[in-house]
């Protein structure tokens, strides 16, 4: 791998300075660095400079991204998206790995170099979707540093012989215990989190649990997710997704829970929708609670909505949020930079000597107007080398 050096570039928007990469790795950052023979030289001309950008919450494997559209007549509840999406695949031949492919190379397009997928598992498609992402991810590997949650999007306890697949899943290569909704879509909620929390033990993994459960029954089921957290020693190994219900049950309710997340070091995943309660980002960062950003579905059987841009998706968690001010917009893109990075547990990220050369160049000239505008990717590096000019990745 050749050596890079990046000329007058600004650091999340401080001064002009140089990035030097060496074997992958930011070897140095400073003004007027040095380029040694063989060393690539890219000019910056003055661009804004981001770490890689982090998709922490999204369904790769769902995406209909590339191909053609599709015609939305889905019934209005959860239930009905799942069972229509079951029926949808049957029908429609869904190939994930090819799709999950095209969304993960846009998403590499416009700066994310890290990514947390979810991959549907149940009793009729068994691994199918597993697989097709661990082919994305394998063929990616090089650019991406891909985390795949085993997903069992519908139901768990109630779906016999899913248990025996996600323990499959795990031994195949997924990285993540995935779970949803043990008092709505499980409906035994001590059974289902037992079976989370056993297989999370049984591989050694940690655990993401998409909680879209409203008010009070999804603070009951968050409750039995941190005691379980708490008594198993799973402290930092667990996010809760969405995690509606601290968008709408009393403050001083949300006030103690969001303690025990502390306490806890369990983190949340927003995807700020406009059309749910959303947990508040000023009151996770107030109580010391890890929230990071993801776009959840895009463009598949769920909803038409949703790109692949992590700026973007930024910009939704500040307007969700009612951000305005420039010192609160960058809360936002720590959403989807270091937040992310954390809540995940991704190693090797930032900008400082050491860390793995991902690197994001911005037309911008602040870190507000990256996150409103969500300007053109000037420049995408992943690992050391340029994979993007322009939104366009390179032909290797």
């Amino acid at each position: 791998m050749a050596d890079l050096l990046i000329r007058n570039v600004r650091p999340l928007g401080g001064k002009a300075v140089d990035v030097s990469v060496r074997e992958g790795l930011v070897s140095a950052i400073g003004p007027g660095l040095e380029a040694p023979a063989g060393t690539k030289v890219e000019d910056g001309a003055g661009a804004l400079l981001l770490p890689g950008l982090v998709e922490g919450h999204t369904h790769l494997d769902k995406t209909v991204w590339g191909s053609t559209w599709y015609r939305n007549e889905v019934g209005p509840t959860r239930l009905d998206r799942i069972e229509n999406e079951r029926s949808w695949r049957a029908a429609a031949n869904h190939d994930a790995a090819a799709r999950s492919l095209a969304l993960a190379r846009d998403f590499l397009a416009n700066g994310s170099t890290r990514m947390r997928t979810h991959a549907d598992i149940d009793t009729e498609i068994g691994l199918a979707h597993v697989h097709a992402t661990l082919r994305t991810r394998a063929e990616l590997a090089d650019a991406i540093d891909m985390q795949i949650v085993a997903f069992p999007q519908s139901g768990l306890a109630s779906r016999p012989g899913t248990e025996a697949l996600m323990d499959a899943a795990l031994r195949e290569g997924a990285d993540i215990v995935g779970g949803i909704d043990p008092c709505a879509i499980d409906r035994d909620p001590v059974r289902c989190l037992d079976m989370l929390f056993a297989l999370a033990t049984r591989h050694g993994k940690p655990i993401d649990i998409h909680l879209h459960e409203p008010g009070e029954m999804g603070a009951f089921s968050l409750d039995l997710i941190l005691e379980r957290a708490k008594a198993l020693g799973m402290h930092g190994k667990v996010v809760v997704s969405h995690g509606f219900c601290l968008g709408s049950i009393p403050d001083r309710d949300r006030d103690a829970l969001l303690a025990r997340m502390a306490a806890l070091n369990v983190a949340i995943a927003t995807t700020a929708p406009a059309s749910s309660p959303v947990p508040p980002l000023s009151a996770c960062r107030a109580a010391g609670v890890i929230m990071f950003g993801g776009n959840d579905g895009i463009r598949d059987t769920w909803t038409p909505y949703a790109r692949p841009d992590m700026l973007d998706r930024a910009m939704h968690i500040g307007l969700r949020n009612a951000l305005r001010r420039d010192d609160e917009l960058c809360w936002a893109l720590d959403c989807v930079t270091t937040d992310a990075a954390r809540g995940c547990g991704f190693a090797g990220y930032g900008l400082a000597p050491g860390d793995r050369a991902d690197l994001v160049l911005v037309a911008a000239e602040t870190i507000a107007e990256a996150v409103v505008a969500a300007p053109p990717r000037r420049l995408v590096v992943a690992g050391g080398r340029v994979v993007a000019r322009g939104g366009v990745l390179s032909a290797a």
